[in-house]
């Protein structure tokens, strides 16, 4: 038995509808198209950053089909709520349009880059709605990981993240029986002199390490397991990138600098996720992601 709705509570400045038309879904293809192509060269800036290497905002490459499923997934979850429009959709898009007309102006990319992350849940409220857009909100707000932070804001972070992993380091080299003396971030072996620069400061897994701990949040059943996991996560990601340059100086001990010139090198940076990522995902332990994406009972 089924039960039927009599009445319905609009908020102020939302349109209700019982649904999506075909004159809606031809607007939404519009407005997509039509925002597709005005951030088309931000879109071309960002794949290019996050190839770049290892060590520049990888991880932002897995971030926007990510985001894709979390939100096909919400919706379906979330059949029953009402397609509606409302008006703060028009006000979201107009604030990043702004931005990024001034990006155009000044050609950081990185304001239009996130202009995109402002335009995002305003194409959903204006197309969903606020019920469904509350439903998608995390999903929509996790793109902004996607986003590289310029090394003019981390600079004094990633210094201290390089005195770190000296800091750290040269003990554990010490107790290996390796000789050695560190100066400033740099390291002097018997047959090497080693620099710990700013791509081999960890702030790569920091960033992505945190992103992966917001993610496995979102899914964890209890909110002391998502306090462990923001707050483990970048202990966690120092930790595995320590035993990665520890790793990478002893193979330079044992085999000479040119080992840094080899596949070894890049390939110790996915160390530190292989590492790192398990963790996180052992300290999220029952995480009801059978609950949260299941859509079975909606169907």
């Amino acid at each position: 038995m089924q039960a039927t709705a009599t009445a319905q509570s609009v908020e102020p400045g939302i349109i209700a509808q019982p649904g999506l038309r075909p004159v809606n879904r031809w607007a939404f293809v519009g407005v997509v198209s039509a925002i597709a192509v005005v951030y088309a060269p931000t879109v071309a800036w960002l794949l290019g950053r996050w190839t770049i290497s290892v060590w520049h905002h990888a991880h932002g490459l897995f971030i926007p089909p990510l985001v894709a499923w979390l939100v096909v997934q919400e919706l379906r979850r979330h059949r029953e709520l009402p397609a509606t429009a409302s008006a703060w959709g028009f006000a979201l898009l107009v604030i990043a349009l702004m931005i990024h007309v001034l990006d155009t102006g000044i050609q950081t990319q990185l304001l239009s880059a996130m202009s995109l992350v402002i335009a995002l849940p305003g194409l959903s409220l204006l197309f969903l709605g606020w019920p469904r857009t509350r439903a998608i909100l995390f999903p929509l707000l996790f793109t902004a990981f996607a986003l590289p932070i310029p090394l003019a804001l981390t600079e004094k972070l990633h210094l201290t993240l390089r005195h770190l992993t000296i800091d750290l380091v040269t003990p554990m080299l010490s107790t290996a029986g390796v000789s050695l003396f560190a100066q400033d971030t740099t390291v002097h072996l018997a047959n090497a002199t080693v620099e710990i620069a700013d791509a081999c400061s960890g702030f790569s897994t920091l960033y992505a390490a945190m992103a992966f701990a917001f993610l496995l949040a979102y899914f964890t059943s209890t909110t002391t397991r998502r306090v462990l996991l923001l707050t483990a996560a970048a202990p966690i990601a120092i930790a595995s990138n320590v035993l990665r340059m520890f790793l990478l100086l002893l193979l330079v001990v044992w085999r000479g600098p040119g080992i840094l010139d080899t596949f070894i090198h890049p390939l110790s940076g996915m160390l530190t996720f292989a590492v790192a990522l398990p963790v996180l995902l052992w300290i999220g332990g029952d995480r009801p992601a059978d609950t949260r994406l299941n859509t079975q009972g909606n169907d």
